[in-house]
Formats: C-alpha cells, sequence, structure tokens
C-alpha cells in the first residue's frame, strides 16, 4: 500500500482518486470544492485541508488540475517545497508541452521523479478505471508510475521523454476533433440528399470511411446506442474540454511551426459551437450546429 496525495478531484480527479483507494491505497486528498473532498472521503480518501498538506509524508502525488498555470503554481508552491527526495509526481492534467516540461525540470533538479500523463476515456473510463494513459518521462520513472496508473486505467503507452505524454494526447484530440466534424458533415448531407442515417452507417462504418468518431460515437441517434447522441448529447467529453484541447494543439503547432489548417478551422468551429452555449454538451454535439440548429 503505498501513501499517495491526490490533488484535483474534478469529473476525472475524484473517480480516479477513488479507484486509488479502492485498490487499498492510503489516499490523501485536496480540492478548492469542499463537496469533491467530502465525495473523495465518502469513497474512502482521507481530507486534507491544502495541498501543501496533502503531499506531507506521501510517496506518491498524483495531480488532475486544469490547465498549465494552475500545474505550474501548484507543484512551485505546494508540491516541490513539502516533499521528500524521491518522491513520485504523477501529473495527469491536460496541458501545454511547455508547462510540462518546465514542471519536470524543476521536480529534477529537486531531486525527484516526474512523469506527464494525461488520460483519455473520459468520465466513464475514470469511473471504471480504463482509461488510456499517454505517458511522458524517463524509463525509471514510468517503471514505477505503472502500478499505479495500472489502477486507474488498462491503457497505458510510453510515449518518450516528459511533455511527450501531453504530445500524444493533443495531437490525438486534435485527429479526433476533425474526425468528428467530419463524420457530422457527412451525415448532414446524407439527410439533405434522402439517404438514411443507418444506410450511411452501414457502408461507412465498414468501408473507407470509417473511424472511431463514426464507430463508437456515431454524432446521430440510432446507429451507436452508447452514443451520446441517444440522450441529447449529454457529455461523455465536453465541447469545452475539446475546445481546450484543439486549441493546445495551435498552441504546440505554432511553436513548433508544424501546419495543422484542419486542425486550426476544427478549433474555430468547436470555438462558435462552445460560445453558442454548448459548452456542456458532448463535443458530438457540434453535428447540431452543423445542421443549422
Amino acid at each position: 500500500m503505498a501513501k499517495i496525495a491526490f490533488i484535483g478531484l474534478g469529473n476525472m480527479g475524484g473517480p480516479m482518486a477513488a479507484n486509488l483507494a479502492k485498490a487499498q491505497h492510503h489516499v490523501t486528498a485536496f480540492d478548492l470544492s469542499d463537496a469533491a473532498v467530502k465525495t473523495a472521503v465518502e469513497k474512502g480518501a482521507h481530507k486534507a485541508a491544502s495541498a501543501a498538506e496533502a503531499v506531507k509524508g506521501a510517496e506518491i502525488v498524483v495531480t488532475m488540475l486544469p490547465a498549465g498555470k494552475h500545474v505550474r503554481e501548484v507543484y512551485e508552491k505546494d508540491v516541490l517545497p513539502n516533499v521528500a527526495k524521491g518522491t513520485l509526481l504523477i501529473d495527469c492534467s491536460t496541458i501545454d508541452v511547455d508547462s510540462a516540461r518546465h514542471v519536470a525540470a524543476l521536480a529534477d533538479k529537486a531531486g525527484m521523479e516526474m512523469i506527464d500523463a494525461p488520460v483519455s476515456g473520459g468520465v466513464g473510463g475514470a469511473t471504471a478505471g480504463t482509461l488510456t494513459f499517454m505517458v511522458g518521462g524517463d524509463d525509471g520513472a514510468f517503471g514505477k508510475a505503472r502500478p499505479i496508473l495500472e489502477k486507474m486505467g488498462k491503457n497505458i503507452v510510453h510515449a518518450g521523454a516528459s511533455g511527450n505524454g501531453q504530445a500524444a494526447k493533443i495531437c490525438n484530440n486534435m485527429i479526433l476533433g476533425i474526425s468528428m466534424i467530419a463524420v457530422s458533415e457527412g451525415f448532414m448531407l446524407a439527410k439533405r440528399l434522402g439517404l438514411d442515417a443507418q444506410k450511411l452507417f452501414d457502408v461507412a462504418s465498414t468501408s473507407s470511411g470509417s473511424c472511431w468518431s463514426l464507430v463508437n460515437y456515431c454524432p446521430v441517434p440510432g446507429p451507436v446506442p452508447a452514443s451520446p447522441a441517444n440522450r441529447d448529447y449529454q457529455a461523455g467529453f465536453t465541447a469545452a474540454m475539446m475546445l481546450k484541447d484543439l486549441m493546445l494543439a495551435q498552441q504546440a503547432a505554432n511553436a513548433a511551426g508544424a501546419s495543422t489548417p484542419l486542425g486550426a478551422e476544427a478549433a474555430q468551429l468547436f470555438n462558435l459551437f462552445v460560445n453558442s452555449g454548448n459548452a456542456a454538451k458532448d463535443f458530438s454535439g457540434i453535428i447540431r450546429m452543423l445542421d443549422g440548429k
């Protein structure tokens, strides 16, 4: 049993911390939301009054925070000054690559091992413990972190050096955002041409148009019963989170001099969708905007 500090108990972090507690680890939890901490305690965690208090005596620190600025602040002010040398640090936030590498360098200088380990799989995956982790960091830190990550996910990929986990996440989600728009456009064209959605699905899902956005997350009601389209686009992965990831991808593309015209267009379309009052809707709901609704 490891002593784990978990900071950030939102929609993803809360279930992840619960799974660590379920695995009999001693989890000390902190979040700015008292309600989130209360829920974590009900799931087996122990309450901390602050992030600094949570990490004292911890063997492992796991963070799940909204953005790079929050990760920098928490590690610089609360984590690094209060943990012992040799503590393993795992940041599961989805943030910019530069922030991930900046914090990892600070951790290394302070004698800590750190990985960036953003996730894919949504709230359902966090709850079920079936997340995919994309991990950046050296081999030693990855090896130590893997048994902890395995209590929260089932697919764990070592993507390379520090920051590469974030790079893998934003590249993957840029592909996802673009492909969802393409699938949505295909169904809207089919609708206007008088082609039944199920017939298009039957063709495209077994031919060259097949992709994850179609087969697993079809944006029209009917063909894939588990998709959010069948529950009024109640979010599995919100449009706001997709926009965040697309903007991170554009930031990285600009810094690296990479040409991503479709990624840029996807970011603009999701920005329109989010700012039309759809931030909390599932990202597949963008089909409604493309349908003129």
